[in-house]
């Protein structure tokens, strides 16, 4: 048996948490993942990311920081090490770990590469394909883009993009389907004794929303719930999410499309959940499962639909962005009550803790993750009274405003609503703004703007903003002095490395 078990960190892009079978929902087709939880793993179902865009929230809980630590508050500003934003990577590293890497990036600065932060920096060859039997395909943001439709048109900004076709092969090989036979392939192959980190950031559920059979026709359309609607003129809710709206021109959309729509995101989370079982059993039949902790969390979730809006938004917390799904198994060893966490309170910044509880290492710098372990072995049952998350801007913060994204700015652009939008300083404002989420309430400081307060226990769906009402002022006041007091225990970290006040060596006068 191996001294230190080895890691894998499942990690799609964009999957709200409540599209899984094990929390209740009757369209959800997860059943690996179903069965795992029943049996060996725990799924928390109040998990928060602490930005709700990818790079942000991969900046952050691959350090353990908040976004507010470094600034990491765009897609444009990544991990830098010789700044001091050290990572689990370079802990890993240090562990002796083999780093294996299959997917997209938006964590380290792309003009240096990323290959270093890897042993294995996974691209496929002409014998990759030749073994699997397949040739692969565009992506879904590939291709041509005839399916929007007209530009004045009312599909043009939605990212329905509906049934892939994958003709006779057996996937519809995109750049997912690579990384995850690479990963497998590398299991099957791995003959060390040196303990593997396997990360595999994928792009699914990240839309457009496309998907192939048989994950296209798994998901019950009837059986979908019902959405959230938007209040009457969004009143209470950011200016932002009024102007996406308007430009991405859904109002009149049926609830028959929004189903298709939603089937179609249901159905790309059906695909990955077949994706992990065929992961876990490769582990098995390679002999690695007992000594292999599996991970599986996404950045940050996705409208879909809720609010008749597509996609997410910088600074809006809503829990469809901001609650994902979060799943651990540890190795055999390790104390485990498996099953659904379902109050207790978790951030995507308590995974590295994990990580290094697990492995009995001190990465070398300060972090705010807690480990997850005591709460996984049922010792406790209670494991943080408030979660947060943040993101936008200030006006005038021109390096926040993602001006690098200039085929996004462009009207023909799939993100255009949305990105247009944070690149002004005018109304809508793409405010700075932080959460502060209990089990309770939501409460929501703004820059610019309105707060935010909701009473999750009568109001869900983050519809009806009680900031004025006076009835909600003691726990509006609670929640700003537990917000402040956050700032406050996390607003910097000091490095360990101390330095000489004097100059060491120089000669007396």
């Amino acid at each position: 048996m191996l001294q230190r078990p080895n890691l894998i960190l499942f990690n799609p892009d964009q999957w709200r948490a409540d599209v899984m079978g094990h929390f209740g929902n009757p369209a959800a087709v997860t059943p690996h993942l179903d069965a795992l939880v029943e049996t060996e793993a725990v799924s928390f179902r109040r998990a928060f990311c602490q930005n709700t865009v990818c790079t942000p929230s991969r900046c952050s809980f691959m350090t353990g920081l908040y976004p507010h630590v470094h600034g990491h508050r765009t897609m444009y500003h990544m991990l830098h090490e010789e700044r001091g934003q050290r990572s689990l990577f370079q802990v890993l590293q240090e562990q002796g770990y083999h780093l294996w890497w299959g997917g997209k990036n938006d964590l380290f600065p792309g003009q240096d590469g990323w290959g270093q932060y890897a042993d294995t920096l996974f691209q496929p060859t002409a014998d990759d394909f030749e073994r699997w039997g397949l040739t692969e395909r565009e992506g879904s943001h590939g291709g041509k883009q005839d399916w929007r439709g007209d530009m004045e048109g009312d599909n043009f900004y939605s990212f329905y993009k509906g049934k892939l076709d994958k003709g006779d092969a057996e996937v519809y090989l995109d750049h997912d389907w690579v990384n995850v036979f690479g990963a497998i392939d590398f299991i099957r192959k791995y003959d060390s004794e040196q303990p593997f980190f396997l990360y595999l950031p994928l792009t699914y559920p990240h839309p457009p929303y496309c998907v192939e059979e048989p994950y296209y026709s798994a998901i019950d359309r009837a059986a979908i719930p019902e959405r959230h609607l938007a209040p009457a003129d969004w009143a209470g809710k950011p200016s932002l999410l009024k102007g996406i709206a308007e430009r991405q021109h859904l109002q009149h959309w049926t609830e028959e499309r929004w189903r298709e729509l939603r089937a179609v995101y249901y159905g790309m989370c059906a695909r990955l959940d077949h994706q992990v079982g065929l992961l876990l059993d490769a582990l098995r039949e390679k002999g690695l499962y007992d000594e292999t902790a599996f991970f599986l969390f996404s950045d940050h979730g996705d409208f879909t639909g809720d609010y008749g809006l597509v996609e997410k938004t910088q600074n809006t917390f809503e829990d469809c962005l901001s609650n994902v799904p979060f799943i651990v198994k540890l190795p055999k060893h390790c104390p485990v009550q498996p099953g659904v966490r379902a109050d207790a309170l978790v951030e995507l910044v308590d995974f590295t803790a994990t990580v290094y509880d697990l492995l009995g290492v001190d990465p070398g710098f300060d972090s705010f993750g807690r480990s997850l372990l005591p709460l996984l072995a049922g010792d406790i049952q209670t494991h943080r009274d408030a979660v947060f998350c943040e993101g936008g801007r200030r006006m005038g913060e021109t390096q926040a405003m993602e001006l690098e994204s200039t085929s996004m700015l462009n009207p023909a652009g799939l993100y255009y609503p949305r990105v247009g939008l944070q690149a002004v300083d005018d109304a809508p404002y793409h405010t700075k703004a932080a959460m502060c989420r209990t089990n309770d309430y939501k409460y929501t400081m703004r820059l610019y703007e309105t707060d935010e307060l909701y009473d999750l226990r009568s109001d869900p769906g983050e519809t009806r903003n009680v900031i004025d009402d006076p009835a909600y002022a003691e726990i509006a006041r609670q929640l700003k002095d537990r917000l402040l007091r956050w700032y406050m225990e996390t607003c910097d970290v000091v490095p360990r490395q101390t330095d000489q006040r004097g100059f060491v060596g120089r000669e007396a006068a």
